[in-house]
């Protein structure tokens, strides 16, 4: 099973590339740390007569890298009880792919895929958390993505990560639970 990480954390070894590098220790996923890309926002023409138009910029290569992918592991820090805007960006163009005559079957390729959130935050994010949890849930249920799984983790300053033993714990195991690892 091929595993990418698609990580939307901000800081370079911050608690979020932590906790995620703890998730997949010991298994070949690859690492698409979004904050080394130029991804533009999406300008939405879904209703303008000459559709979207192609954009310049790195997003399509990242989009190339997943697909051949089985399982995806979305990666970020909470930011205002939301993800961060990086990745954000990224899902956002999701919309410009689904009419992309490059990418005809995009929606579907990505139904086959199972989905895992970890996400970390400072303020109480076992609850907090918990409606960006419901988010992907959304965005995973209409691509038509298997959520398989989550973790919230706790940790404000860099390396906070390391005190939050349920989080650490919890993680080891995530990819443990499916038989496709």
């Amino acid at each position: 099973m091929k595993i990418a990480v698609i990580n939307g954390g901000t800081r370079t070894g911050g608690n979020t590339d932590i906790l995620t590098e703890k998730a997949v220790q010991g298994l070949a996923a690859e690492s698409i740390r979004l904050r080394e890309y130029r991804i533009q926002p999406i300008e939405d023409f879904r209703h303008d007569s000459n559709g979207f138009w192609p954009v310049m910029d790195d997003y399509d290569s990242i989009v190339e890298r997943i697909l051949p992918c089985d399982i995806l592991i979305f990666a970020t820090p909470i930011y205002w009880f939301g993800m961060s805007g990086t990745l954000k960006l990224f899902i956002d163009r999701w919309s410009q792919t689904m009419r992309d005559p490059r990418f005809p079957d995009f929606k579907e390729q990505m139904s086959a895929k199972q989905a895992y959130v970890i996400a970390v935050g400072g303020d109480n994010p076992k609850i907090k958390g918990l409606p960006l949890i419901e988010q992907f849930g959304h965005i995973f249920d209409f691509m038509g993505m298997s959520f398989e799984g989550y973790v919230l983790g706790e940790g404000n300053r860099p390396g906070d990560i390391i005190f939050d033993q349920q989080a650490i714990e919890a993680v080891g195991r995530l990819l443990k639970r499916s038989d496709a690892v």
